[in-house]
């Protein structure tokens, strides 16, 4: 057997280093490898199932966006937020690996559902604190423009219901929709297409349960 080119001993000590990490953060952590010469079919491999992917995947457009940027400090992009077709939060980090000549030949990278952990949080909050005493101060956001008093609202909803919106059943959308009402987020102009956005549907989805709940 021949000895191993640069390129493969980094494939080889990267495939290690992913299965170091699932292993430590188990069934809710995937790792993956990217082959960045070949961006169509990148993903060559995979620890865990967070994502729905397999080997043969495409790049991400995260990873596009890096491989473009030349600086030392673009090489990377840490604990920053993805969410996944079906609704679920990921907290995720990438990184570009370099050969010795300077060139990125892998991407590093690690997506950990958070949605169990936020859902647990909302279930043992009632047992932590009881809202009724007045012992915790309203929670009050300065914003510096309507936009931001609507997601300060709209989080507000989310952790009223108690799920993320893409997990949400359609009961619980519609009254995601009636507190968010309520609370006279729809008073804002743009408030519906906003909302929309952050929920990753169509404003006339919006609407129909504006509708609904009249």
């Amino acid at each position: 057997m021949g000895k191993m080119t640069e390129n493969e001993q980094i494939f080889k000590n990267l495939r290690a280093t992913a299965d170091a990490i699932q292993t430590l953060f188990g069934p809710n952590c995937e790792v993956t490898i990217h082959n960045m010469a070949d961006l169509q079919k990148s993903l060559v491999y995979i620890k865990g199932d967070v994502t729905g992917r397999s080997p043969g995947a495409p790049a991400t457009n995260l990873l596009v966006k890096l491989l473009q940027q030349s600086s030392e400090e673009g090489d990377h992009k840490h604990n920053y937020k993805s969410v996944t077709a079906d609704g679920r939060c990921l907290k995720s980090s990438a990184t570009l690996i370099k050969n010795s000549k300077g060139k990125a030949v892998a991407a590093l990278c690690i997506n950990l559902d958070t949605t169990s952990y936020f859902n647990a949080i909302q279930s043992l909050l009632p047992f932590i604190h009881d809202l009724d005493t007045g012992i915790y101060p309203s929670k009050e956001t300065f914003a510096n423009s309507a936009v931001d008093t609507v997601r300060t609202l709209f989080g507000q909803a989310v952790d009223d219901i108690g799920t993320q919106p893409g997990a949400m059943s359609i009961d619980e959308k519609t009254l995601f929709i009636q507190k968010m009402k309520e609370n006279g987020v729809f008073q804002f102009k743009g408030a519906v297409e906003e909302v929309a956005r952050l929920m990753d549907v169509t404003k006339c989805t919006v609407y129909n349960y504006l509708k609904k709940i009249e």
